[in-house]
């Protein structure tokens, strides 16, 4: 069984710090149909739409029948682990670090036979599910897990170094002012972090939850304000060579269109708190995140941005909100590639109308505050990137893959 694990020590400040390096992530188009479902915490292999052969390694065509329709699909993801080895030195440098590191050969019960990295609560001839994550480089892996939860399974090492579990980390969360930055903190302080720091801009001015969030076990809230590039920078002085997670939970929420508006005065506003806001971040807390990538068992590891699903497609009746919350994804997707070279996951939450008093005119469903609590700190404890939180998002999700221009005219109708 996998044994608790233990807070680690104080850093020695005169011992250096391990620079991140990343394994291998070079992959073909087509294995990077993996990439798309290790993201969304998905178990999806090629399916031959011709002859139903499940493929494995990614093809371009089938070697049953030869046919190039080899689409994604979810199967299932048992199967027995046929044979193991343990690899105690190796020519690569990110392996060569983190030796001795067990892998094996799987055999799925949907056929193909595929090597994966094992958790250690796994055993020779034994049951197993496999599980796709997103290794320190962003590539696609497999990784074998028990057939059934075992005790303290997450604190796996093998396992940890391909999630961001925030159990024993610390947490830095923007906006404790609003009900959904609140509800962040008691989830984090659940979860296992050491320390949850919470951003509250202008903390003489009292703010409903005010009492009760600083009485939330190993919560500490601190100045910051998102919108004054001083006040971040001066946070990120004080704190950034510590936080290990960043929640950025600020936001402006705004009905409204483009055309109906008088003036930019709110759109200058949204894009402040929002896009700027995010910027001024990963300015000033990127660059130090990105350098303790590898720094021990909580090393840094995640950069969480909550997004309104309606980046992805605007929404009329909230379209200036829906703009920015375009421009935060885009902005995101960059933060993406320049924080992957230090090992450092950018997790975007994608969430629906939330249970809030700037959404009370929207019917439901809604998402509850803790519910897209509870499902942040899921995700980091799954290594996932993308994640779709409620039905709203849900549904925008599939109605976008499967026809973008109706879900378009929908919304707009």
């Amino acid at each position: 069984m996998t044994p608790p694990l233990a807070r680690p020590k104080r850093k020695n400040p005169l011992r250096k710090t391990r620079l991140p390096l990343a394994p291998q992530a070079a992959r073909s188009r087509a294995a990077h149909g993996l990439t798309a479902a290790a993201a969304e915490g998905r178990f999806a292999l090629q399916v031959c739409a011709d002859c139903a052969t499940v493929v494995y390694p990614p093809r371009d065509a089938c070697p049953s029948c030869l046919s190039p329709r080899l689409p994604y699909r979810e199967v299932d993801p048992r199967g027995r682990l046929v044979a193991e080895t343990t690899v105690r030195t190796s020519t690569d440098p990110y392996f060569r670090e983190r030796t001795p590191w067990r892998v094996g050969m799987v055999k799925l019960d949907v056929g193909p036979v595929v090597v994966a990295h094992l958790h250690g609560d796994v055993v020779e001839a034994g049951r197993v599910r496999l599980a796709l994550h997103l290794d320190r480089s962003g590539a696609p892996i497999f990784m074998a897990l028990p057939g059934a939860d075992t005790p303290n399974m997450q604190d796996d090492p093998q396992l940890r170094e391909m999630t961001c579990d925030p159990k024993f980390r610390r947490v830095l969360i923007t906006d404790g002012r609003t009900a959904i930055g609140q509800a962040m903190a008691k989830a984090f302080s659940d979860a296992g972090a050491i320390i949850v720091f919470v951003g509250v801009a202008d903390a003489w001015k009292p703010f409903p939850g005010g009492a009760a969030l600083r009485a939330i076990d190993r919560v500490e809230v601190v100045p910051l304000d998102l919108t004054d590039t001083e006040s971040v920078t001066e946070q990120a002085e004080q704190n950034g060579g510590r936080i290990d997670i960043v929640v950025n939970t600020a936001e402006h929420i705004r009905p409204g269109g483009i055309v109906d508006r008088r003036g930019l005065t709110v759109a200058r506003e949204e894009m402040d708190a929002r896009y700027l806001g995010l910027m001024r971040l990963a300015q000033a807390f990127g660059p130090v995140m990105r350098f303790r990538g590898a720094d021990g068992t909580s090393s840094a590891t995640a950069f969480v941005n909550l997004l309104s699903v309606y980046a992805l497609m605007s929404w009329p009746a909230y379209g200036a909100y829906s703009a920015t919350e375009a421009a935060c994804l885009s902005a995101a997707q960059c933060l993406r590639a320049e924080l992957r070279p230090g090992g450092v996951k950018v997790v975007n939450i994608f969430h629906g109308p939330l249970d809030t008093e700037w959404f009370q005119t929207v019917p439901p469903p809604k998402v509850a505050p803790a519910a897209l609590a509870k499902a942040t700190v899921d995700a980091l404890r799954r290594g996932i990137e993308d994640v779709f939180v409620g039905e709203v998002a849900e549904d925008i999700r599939k109605r976008l893959a499967a026809n973008a221009k109706a879900l378009e005219r929908e919304l707009g109708s």
